[in-house]
Formats: C-alpha cells, sequence, structure tokens
C-alpha cells in the first residue's frame, strides 16, 4: 500500500530533517526570541511529517486526513520561516523543503 504514497513519505521525511536541522540552529540565534515561532512551528511541522510518513507507510484510513493536515503545518512553517530566509540559510531551505511537503500533501489529500 505504501508505494503509492512513496514520493509522499520521501517529502515528508526531508521536510521533517530541514525542520529539526531549522529548529536546532534557531536554537543557537544570538536572538531566539525572535526566531520563537519558528522554534515552535518547525517542531509541530517535524512531528506530523513524522506522523503522516508513519500513517502513509502503514496504509492507514485516515491518511489524507493526515496528508491534508501535513499540508496545513507545513505551509504555516514555511510562512514563518520565510520572514527570517533572508538572514538564515536554515530558514530558507526549511521553507523550501516544507513547501515541496505541502504541495505533494496536499496532492495526496485529494
Amino acid at each position: 500500500m505504501h508505494e503509492q504514497f512513496k514520493e509522499c513519505i520521501e517529502e515528508c521525511l526531508a521536510c521533517l530533517t530541514e525542520c529539526n536541522h531549522c529548529f536546532d540552529a534557531c536554537l543557537r540565534e544570538e536572538d531566539v526570541k525572535m526566531v520563537a515561532e519558528c522554534i515552535r512551528l518547525t517542531r509541530e511541522c517535524a512531528d506530523i511529517c513524522g506522523y503522516a510518513s508513519s500513517a502513509m507507510s502503514r496504509g492507514s484510513q485516515f491518511s489524507s486526513k493526515i496528508c491534508q493536515l501535513c499540508a496545513d503545518i507545513c505551509e504555516a512553517c514555511a510562512t514563518e520561516c520565510e520572514k527570517h530566509s533572508s538572514h538564515h540559510e536554515h530558514c530558507k531551505k526549511c521553507a523550501e523543503a516544507c513547501r515541496r511537503c505541502a504541495d505533494i500533501c496536499r496532492s495526496m489529500a485529494s
């Protein structure tokens, strides 16, 4: 069953990786308060991406709904990371991964 979700699973895992990297890098910024929302959203995004990939790989009957939620959270994370992307390369890469993941998750949900 997971073969039909293979590309989406891979994008979710790539997004999870970028979110974790961004999360860690943001925690090391001098002004952590400036990136506090970024930290919160990258954590939430990584969690949903991990859960979505797991649900798809086991053929969950809720995969479409989980993918829709994943797309929504990825979009929110991308929007927040883009606010910092001109100053932080890790935020730029995270935003790009989130946009790719949101697009494919949205297509899986429909």
